[in-house]
């Protein structure tokens, strides 16, 4: 554990900032992983005050009594500072075949094969299923995860098996 004191008024209001300004101004071999900054991407997920969640749209507390902690995602395996291996998460997802499929063939598409047009219809059955970042948040915070990473695929996975069938 690393120990940063960061002045609030110099920075952003999401932890996210406060990564940002430590990588920038303080600590140039600080790990953690980031990219769209806007919630959709899913890639700075980590642990802000004991939530899992995307240090992005995560707010810092104002209390400047209160240390703020940010930890990598609980129950992986740590590569590096906020990086965690995230492979079996994917395999997992992968495994659930998150594509469409049509009738038909309940393969996946391959490159070459035509494009299938989607009625409104069949449209309005994926609205609201494919919200998840795939940021693995439920995942680590799922207890049952935990003790079972090799048999429960997890919350992520769960969602999306029943949004694409």
């Amino acid at each position: 554990m690393v120990s940063y004191y960061v002045d609030l008024k110099k920075i952003g209001p999401m932890h996210l900032d406060a990564l940002v300004y430590i990588k920038d101004k303080m600590d140039s071999t600080l790990s953690f992983r980031r990219s769209c900054r806007e919630g959709i991407c899913g890639s700075c997920s980590m642990t802000c005050d004991g939530t899992h969640t995307l240090a992005c749209i995560s707010k810092i507390g104002r209390d400047v009594k209160n240390d703020e902690k940010i930890l990598p995602l609980g129950n992986m395996f740590i590569y590096k500072d906020l990086i965690v291996d995230m492979s079996n998460f994917y395999h997992q997802y992968r495994q659930i075949e998150p594509f469409l499929k049509t009738k038909k063939t309940l393969k996946p598409p391959k490159d070459g094969d035509i494009e299938k047009y989607q009625s409104v219809k069949d449209r309005d059955k994926l609205n609201g299923l494919y919200d998840c970042v795939l940021c693995a948040c439920c995942s680590t915070a799922c207890p049952t995860y935990w003790w079972f990473p090799e048999k429960f695929l997890g919350p992520s996975a769960l969602l999306n098996v029943n949004s694409f069938q």
